[in-house]
């Protein structure tokens, strides 16, 4: 009584599937009766149970802020039998929950704050849940999908900074390749150079000894030479004078007498020593000594940060 027709849009007809909840187990109804005199709707099961502990008033035991439609006026808007089948057509509709394992023909669909777990109506009502504080699925769906919105947020945004790090890691390990190879260039580079300068200096001081070796075999060959020259004169001269001893005639005898002569005193003479070339050693120690101690240049560092604070550093 009372319904007008420009308010079946906005009243039982457009939210007909609120008005088909029971305030018992939140649910579509299933088999729905009313309780007189209060007039609410609930399905068969629940009004059993509910009968069975407040006994026969007729009355709902608990508050419930739920929209009550009588079954007459419902059976007016839809129909004979339309109350009955009506739910289990929208139920076909919906995904398949899970049940309660203690109440096993009732679905989850509350969910108890205060132990953190999804229950059933009658856990609430009647069950271990009777104290606690509990909320719609849906509202706690929501604030923990946020939240796990935020964590998901938080994680990606972790994860963007440590493959930042990761990525800079990874530019740090070709820097410290390019570099060590760069290094490693120079310094046989520079060994090289110093090879080239040694090797330049064995000759440079190479070319010293021979050119004095050479000079010294020179002037030892031309007084062989001389020498040679003198001994092959002398030669002749003895045999000469050994055919003079021979020679009858007294004029001829000593005219060549005369003319013989040994005196060596204009051919020069090698001094003592002369072949020695100890002036030409070389004494490497202070090089040696020098090479041993050849290493990097010495810089002032800064103290490494542990590895935590820098990676503390780069978060």
């Amino acid at each position: 009584p009372g319904l007008q027709s420009s308010n079946l849009s906005d009243g039982p007809l457009g939210s007909l599937e609120k008005q088909l909840i029971c305030p018992i187990c939140l649910e579509m109804f299933t088999k729905p009766v009313v309780i007189l005199p209060c007039q609410h709707n609930l399905c068969r099961k629940c009004a059993n149970d509910v009968f069975q502990v407040s006994g026969s008033s007729g009355s709902f035991p608990v508050a419930v802020h739920h929209p009550a439609v009588a079954v007459g006026l419902l059976g007016q808007l839809l129909g004979p039998g339309h109350l009955q089948n009506l739910p289990e057509e929208v139920e076909r509709q919906k995904q398949e929950q899970p049940m309660c394992e203690e109440h096993q023909d009732e679905k989850i669909n509350i969910y108890c704050i205060t132990c953190s777990a999804p229950t059933c109506s009658l856990c609430k009502v009647f069950g271990a849940h009777k104290e606690c504080q509990v909320a719609p699925l849906s509202e706690v769906f929501s604030r923990q999908k946020v939240e796990l919105t935020d964590c998901i947020s938080m994680l990606v945004g972790n994860n963007e900074r440590i493959q930042a790090i990761i990525s800079q890691l990874d530019e740090t390990c070709r820097a410290v390749d390019e570099n060590g190879r760069r290094q490693k260039s120079k310094v046989c580079e520079t060994f090289d150079h110093l090879f080239a300068l040694l090797e330049e200096k064995k000759v440079e001081m190479t070319v010293r000894i021979n050119s004095e070796q050479e000079e010294k075999l020179d002037y030892i060959r031309s007084l062989n030479r001389k020498y040679s020259e003198h001994l092959e004169g002398t030669a002749k001269m003895v045999e000469t004078a050994i055919q003079t001893l021979d020679e009858p005639e007294l004029a001829v005898f000593l005219q060549v007498t005369l003319s013989a002569s040994t005196d060596t005193s204009h051919l020069e003479k090698v001094q003592p020593g002369y072949e020695n070339m100890e002036h030409f050693t070389v004494n490497f120690e202070l090089q040696r000594r020098a090479l041993a101690d050849v290493d990097f240049m010495k810089r002032k560092r800064q103290p490494d940060r542990p590895i935590r604070e820098q990676n503390r550093a780069l978060m």
